[in-house]
């Protein structure tokens, strides 16, 4: 959990900082408000965040030509990514992941040239760059994330600057002023690298929270960041279970909501009970088809049933269950045979 946490906090230096150079409005050229045809993006969002592979094409050819073409790019990449979150250690779909970001990033930074008094163009512009990061991030490149992200800050501000009213930009805005308010010692190297200013958690804080309640686009992805600063820092353990189960109820096709509401119950409650039967629950509804990923989802419940199992005092189930796992071979998520196996050498007798 330490470790996430960290990734957390370079993700969000990486993914938040600022560099001196953007282009500025062009002099006498009044701003240009407001996210065009953003109820349209949200709904094509809500497809992504439910994993809705089979509808979400059709979303995306009723979505742009109303909405900007980097709108349905990156979404496309987002997709990508939350398929990358249900197995993160997995490396298979990044090829695509990079070639779909860098496709969005492209265009967005050519909007930017082409409309610099155009805040979406800018808005667009930082939620690719910040998925890149977050991708970087898990694979463990820091460094490079920081040299790819160091102009998003001030993106996003440019973003604010010509829309103060643009709650999806103050975000971004938000998760960097509250990261780096919290940096932990053994990370400042990396402020002091990047010459970052100071944070503000309680404000960033709130303004990651008014995103959550107002935000046209991200407002979803705001409460799923939420979820993570409640759990990790701020202790708030029962508002980050009551947005999980939030966000599986909007999004009942994700199993990774699911997955996160067993694992929340189980390391933050010890509701061993609790948690078994949230995961036999998972287990169930995948084997009827009943979310997206159900392969994934069927494995990472299997694993959790067998954990709890162990803890109840019912070892025999628990390697049956972990047996049936291993029969199946699953090749997703990329660690279960070998997490399966490390579990059943630990319940050896000694």
């Amino acid at each position: 959990m330490k470790r996430l946490a960290a990734a957390c906090v370079i993700c969000a230096i990486a993914w938040l900082a600022a560099e001196a150079g953007v282009v500025r409005t062009a002099a006498h050229v009044p701003p240009i408000p407001g996210l065009t045809a953003a109820a349209k993006v949200a709904r094509a969002y809500d497809a992504v965040l439910n994993l809705d592979a089979d509808h979400l094409p059709a979303l995306l050819a009723e979505t742009c030509g109303p909405a900007p073409p980097v709108a349905c790019l990156g979404l496309t990449a987002m997709a990508t990514w939350w398929d990358i979150q249900l197995d993160p250690q997995s490396t298979a779909l990044d090829p695509q992941f990079s070639r779909e970001v860098n496709a969005a990033l492209v265009e967005a930074q050519a909007w930017t040239v082409r409309e610099p008094e155009r805040a979406e163009a800018w808005f667009y512009q930082g939620v690719a760059l910040g998925a890149r990061g977050q991708w970087k991030i898990l694979r463990g490149e820091s460094l490079a994330a920081a040299r790819d992200g160091k102009r998003i800050r001030e993106v996003l501000e440019r973003a604010l600057a010509l829309d103060p009213t643009m709650d999806d930009a103050a975000f971004g805005i938000g998760v960097y002023r509250y990261y780096a308010a919290i940096t932990p010692t053994y990370l400042r190297w990396l402020r002091w690298l990047l010459a970052l200013p100071g944070g503000d958690r309680a404000g960033g804080l709130a303004q990651m929270e008014r995103t959550s309640r107002s935000g046209q686009i991200v407002g979803a992805e705001a409460d799923y960041q939420l979820h993570l600063a409640y759990l990790w820092y701020e202790r708030r353990f029962e508002e980050a279970l009551a947005i999980v189960q939030d966000l599986q109820r909007r999004y009942p096709g994700n199993p990774l909501f699911r997955h996160l509401e067993a694992s929340i119950t189980d390391v933050y409650f010890h509701d061993t009970q609790r948690s078994l039967a949230l995961s036999e629950s998972l287990l169930a509804a995948a084997e009827r088809g009943e979310v997206n990923r159900p392969g994934i989802a069927a494995v990472r419940a299997r694993l959790n049933i067998a954990v709890q199992l162990d803890r109840l005092g019912d070892r025999d189930r628990a390697r049956a269950t972990l047996d049936a796992l291993l029969s199946r071979a699953p090749a997703a998520p990329i660690d279960a045979v070998t997490r399966a196996r490390a579990l059943k050498r630990a319940w050896l007798p000694r």
